[in-house]
């Protein structure tokens, strides 16, 4: 009876991420980005932002009850042009797994990643890595600006934060799996195509990655 009680709660879970389109995941992921920097003071910091060589948003990260390690997510990266004007086509992730900040309430977690080197860029194109023992990861700081007491942070390859119930956190994802979502990827572009290949080319953007895109563009210009 546990076993069933267990695959039936993840199931429904999984379930819920079935039934949402990757356009309906690109627009949240796009309307989450624009709150958390339309408030800046709560927020991640600009000059973070703006040394950042990629972006993951993965709105609605859920936990499955009853099942251990049952954290699933799906979102996007987007990486800067080589210029380091504008940004790239995004590029499909899954993350399972980790500690993702459910300790700060709520069974269903947004996550916005950072990732500030080329090195960290390099993992995004693998099939799979985890955070924490394949690219360093820490707690993003949260505010306006990044402040001295935050240096210890601002090693990692990789700065995370975390929304649920209105609340807007660093958080840890030591454990954490990432790798390409390849269904959504072939649903954006028509065709099966790796993270490698979207990532690492300068293919044009497709129309539904509008509004995502303007909202990077708009946050995030380098100064």
């Amino acid at each position: 009876m546990r076993y069933i009680a267990m695959t039936a709660a993840f199931l429904a879970a999984t379930a819920t991420m079935v039934a949402e389109t990757t356009q309906d995941r690109l627009n949240d992921a796009a309307g989450l980005f624009s709150e958390i920097m339309s408030t800046p003071d709560k927020g991640i910091p600009q000059d973070l932002l703006a040394k950042a060589e990629c972006v993951a948003i993965i709105p609605g990260m859920k936990k499955a009850a009853f099942v251990v390690g049952g954290q699933y997510g799906r979102g996007f990266v987007e990486c800067r042009h080589q210029s380091g004007t504008g940004w790239g086509a995004p590029a499909a992730v899954r993350m399972e797994g980790g500690s993702v900040g459910f300790q700060i309430g709520g069974s269903s977690t947004d996550l916005v990643l950072l990732v500030m080197s080329r090195r960290g860029m390099d993992k995004l194109v693998q099939d799979k890595f985890t955070l924490g023992a394949d690219a360093s990861v820490a707690a993003g700081p949260v505010g306006r600006t990044a402040n001295a007491g935050t240096d210890v942070k601002l090693t990692a390859e990789i700065l995370a934060w975390s929304r649920a119930k209105g609340l807007f956190a660093g958080v840890s994802l030591n454990g954490a799996t990432l790798r390409g979502d390849d269904d959504a990827n072939q649903d954006l572009y028509g065709r099966k195509i790796t993270n490698k290949e979207v990532l690492e080319s300068d293919m044009k953007p497709p129309e539904s990655a509008r509004p995502l895109n303007a909202a990077l563009d708009k946050y995030s210009l380098r100064r």
